[in-house]
């Protein structure tokens, strides 16, 4: 037995029986709830809570800053991005659903998601620019927008378990 094949016996290389891929998986989720439109989360409770002007203040400055950095990004490449995204995605559900390739498959179910998260964040960001809330109003429209990328995690961590035991079985039964 030679170097490369103790290693890559010690250290599973299929996706969904990594260690890795679930700590990434994890952390991905993690980060998405946290950093709703880029602005964290903590700014939005401090903004809630404190009595302080200056929270609130900086909480929708934060708020006005990245909903036109991400309306600018849209406006200027929106439209490319959707070309590339849409060819990787296809790319990846192709070899990994048709072809049956795990790596594939892994990658797509950990950023599709994801596209349905910025496409939200998207929308959110042109109804925040065209309303323009304050305080409360502004608050609610994130706290709500956080719920909805929660429960697409919720949903994306599920269906990527049931996904990954359904391969792992699959392989300890064939392999």
């Amino acid at each position: 037995m030679d170097w490369y094949d103790t290693v890559f016996e010690l250290i599973d290389m299929r996706s969904f029986s990594n260690l890795w891929y679930w700590i990434a998986l994890a952390v991905t989720w993690s980060s998405a709830s946290h950093w709703v439109l880029g602005v964290p989360w903590d700014m939005a409770v401090r903004a809630r809570k404190s009595r302080s002007e200056e929270a609130l203040t900086d909480f929708e400055d934060m708020v006005r800053i990245n909903t036109n950095r991400i309306l600018y990004v849209m406006r200027q490449s929106g439209l490319f991005m959707v070309a590339i995204i849409g060819f990787l995605m296809t790319m990846l559900a192709l070899l990994g659903f048709v072809y049956g390739n795990e790596f594939a498959q892994a990658v797509f179910l950990l950023g599709f998601p994801l596209l349905l998260v910025g496409a939200l964040s998207v929308r959110a960001a042109r109804r925040i620019a065209a309303q323009q809330p304050r305080g409360a109003a502004l608050i609610k429209q994130f706290q709500t927008q956080r719920f909805v990328i929660q429960l697409i995690g919720m949903l994306s961590i599920f269906v990527t378990a049931m996904w990954g035991m359904y391969q792992n079985m699959n392989a300890n039964v064939l392999g």
